[in-house]
C-alpha cells in the first residue's frame, strides 16, 4: 500500500490485537449459529427418543418438533439478523462500535441462555430470535470496527478475518455437535455460545473504541490516546501523519500527506448518514451499488445449496465417513481462507475475487454435470473446487470492501443495507431451493443438477455487474 495512505499506523500493538480478537468474537458467533441447530437436531427434535427423559439440569431431554416445526425455528435466525442488521446503523451511530459489540453480545447471551432452558418451541424460537438480532448487529459491525482500528497497511489482511471468524465458528460447532449431541447434553452446545457472550461483554470494556468514531463525535484528545494504544506512539496524532515515512523538512512531500490525513478527518466529523438519506444521495449511489451487489454475489453464488448437498455429494464417494464429511468440507472452508489473508494486499482484491468467481462458476457447471450424469466423481471433487474457491475471494472479500469504498460518514448505513440484503438473498435462497430443484428436474434424479447452472446463470450475472462498477 502506498505510503500516503498509512493514515492508522503500520502495525498493531498487542493491546490493538486483543481489540481486534474482540471484534472477531461477533464473527465467531454468526458462524457459531450459522450451524448450531444442524448438528444437534436429531436429539433436540426428539427424533426417536423418549420425551420423558430428563437431562441433568433437570430439563426435558428434547423438544418435540417436526420437521416444517424446525425448518421455522431455524430460519426465524434469519428474520432475527434481518432486524438486527437494518438497526446496526443507528446502534453503531449512537453508541459507537464499542457499545455496538456489548449489544450484540448481550443479545446473544440472552438469547442462548433462553434457548438452553427452554422446554417448549415459542421460548426456543424466542431465544433463537435474540441471537439473530444480535448476530444481525455484529455481522454489520464487525468488518467496519476491524477496519476503522486496523493499521492501514494490512487493513486488507485484517478484514479478511472476519470471513475466518465466520467459518471457525461453524467449525467449532461441528466439532461440538460430534461431542455433545445426546439427549443428557446437547443444551451444553447452546451454553458455550452464552459464556462466549458473556466474555465478550466482559472483555469489550477493555476493547479500544473505534478511533474513526471518536473523530466523528470530536473526541479527538480521547482519539489520539486510543492511536497510540492501538498502533504505537508513531500514530498518536490525530492526523496520525507522524508514522509517514518522509524526510524531516521536504515539506513538497509532507503537505499532500497532511492535506489528505486532514481531509479523511473532515469527512469522518460530518454528519452520519441515515438510511434514507443514503438512498437519496447521488454522491453515494456508486458505493452503495457496489457494496449491495458484492454481498449478493455471496449468497446467490449458492453457496448454501452446494452445502445442502455436500453431504450427500461426498457420501456416495466416501460412504464410510458420513458423519465426517461436513466437518471436513468446514476444515477446507477453514484452511483456505488463510491464503487471502496473505495474499489481499499483495495480489489485490479485485484480482482474487474475479479468481474466486470464475473458480466458483467452473464448479458450479461440474456439480450440475457431475449430479445429473450420475459421475459421483466430479460432483464430488466440484463441490470441493467450490468451497475453496468461495473461501479464497467471494467469502471475505465483500466484508472488506463496506469499509474500504464508503466514506467514514455513511459507512455504519451502508454497511446496514448490504447485510439486510446479503439476509434476504440467503432467506430467499433457502425459501426457493428445494422447490426451484423439484420444478427443474421434474422429480427426475438425473435432473437435480440443474439447479446449479441457474444459480452460476445469477452469479455470472451478478459478477458482470459488479465489474462495470468496482475497480479494485
Amino acid at each position: 500500500m502506498p505510503p500516503s495512505k498509512n493514515i492508522n499506523g503500520a502495525a498493531f500493538t498487542n493491546y490493538g490485537w486483543f481489540s481486534c480478537f474482540c471484534v472477531l468474537l461477533m464473527a465467531f458467533q454468526y458462524g457459531y449459529h450459522i450451524s448450531v441447530l444442524n448438528q444437534i437436531q436429531s436429539v433436540l427434535t426428539c427424533y426417536n427418543l423418549d420425551t420423558n427423559v430428563f437431562s441433568a439440569y433437570r430439563l426435558p431431554s428434547c423438544i418435540p418438533m417436526s420437521t416444517a416445526t424446525f425448518s421455522f425455528v431455524t430460519s426465524i435466525f434469519t428474520v432475527g439478523g434481518l432486524v438486527g442488521s437494518a438497526v446496526a446503523n443507528l446502534v453503531m451511530d449512537r453508541r459507537g462500535r464499542k457499545g455496538a459489540t456489548r449489544i450484540c453480545a448481550f443479545f446473544i447471551a440472552a438469547g442462548t441462555a433462553i434457548m438452553g432452558v427452554s422446554i417448549s418451541v415459542p421460548t426456543f424460537t424466542i431465544g433463537r430470535f435474540l441471537v439473530g438480532i444480535g448476530c444481525g448487529i455484529g455481522i454489520c459491525v464487525g468488518p467496519v470496527y476491524l477496519a476503522e482500528i486496523a493499521p492501514s497497511k494490512i487493513s486488507g489482511n485484517v478484514g479478511v478475518l472476519t470471513q475466518l471468524g465466520i467459518v471457525l465458528g461453524i467449525m467449532f460447532t461441528q466439532v461440538a455437535g460430534l461431542r455433545f449431541a445426546t439427549p443428557t447434553e446437547w443444551r451444553i452446545v447452546l451454553f458455550i455460545s452464552c459464556v462466549l457472550a458473556l466474555i465478550q461483554i466482559l472483555a469489550s470494556t477493555s476493547a479500544a473504541e473505534s478511533p474513526a468514531w471518536l473523530s466523528s463525535k470530536g473526541h479527538v484528545d480521547e482519539r489520539r490516546v486510543v492511536a497510540n494504544l492501538l498502533w504505537g506512539a508513531a500514530a498518536s496524532a490525530p492526523a496520525a501523519c507522524t508514522s509517514l515515512p518522509f524526510p524531516a523538512g521536504s515539506q513538497d512531500a509532507e503537505a499532500p500527506l497532511l492535506d489528505e490525513a486532514e481531509q479523511r478527518l473532515n469527512e469522518a466529523r460530518e454528519t452520519p448518514v441515515t438510511v434514507p438519506q443514503l438512498f437519496t444521495s447521488t454522491d453515494l449511489r456508486k458505493p452503495l451499488l457496489i457494496v449491495s451487489i458484492a454481498m449478493l454475489s455471496q449468497q446467490v453464488s449458492g453457496i448454501n445449496a452446494v452445502l445442502y448437498y455436500s453431504n450427500s455429494i461426498l457420501s456416495k464417494s466416501l460412504p464410510d465417513l458420513g458423519p465426517y464429511v461436513s466437518l471436513g468440507i468446514t476444515i477446507v472452508n477453514v484452511i483456505m481462507t488463510f491464503p487471502p489473508i496473505l495474499l489481499i494486499e499483495r495480489m489485490g482484491r479485485r484480482t482474487l475475487l474475479s479468481i474466486s468467481t470464475f473458480g466458483a462458476l467452473g464448479s458450479l457447471l461440474a456439480v450440475g454435470f457431475g449430479l445429473n450424469s450420475g459421475f459421483a466423481v466430479l460432483s464430488s471433487i466440484a463441490t470441493l473446487t467450490f468451497v475453496t474457491s468461495f473461501a479464497i475471494g467471494l467469502g471475505p472479500i465483500p466484508f472488506v470492501m463496506i469499509p474500504e469504498v464508503s466514506p467514514s460518514h455513511a459507512v455504519s448505513a451502508m454497511s446496514s443495507v448490504a447485510l439486510c440484503l446479503n439476509w434476504i438473498a440467503n432467506f430467499f435462497v433457502g425459501l426457493t431451493f428445494l422447490p426451484l430443484q423439484k420444478t427443474l428436474s421434474g422429480g427426475d434424479a438425473e435432473k437435480e443438477g440443474r439447479v446449479f447452472y441457474v444459480f452460476a446463470c445469477v452469479l455470472f450475472t451478478t459478477t458482470f455487474l459488479l465489474s462495470r462498477y468496482y475497480r479494485g
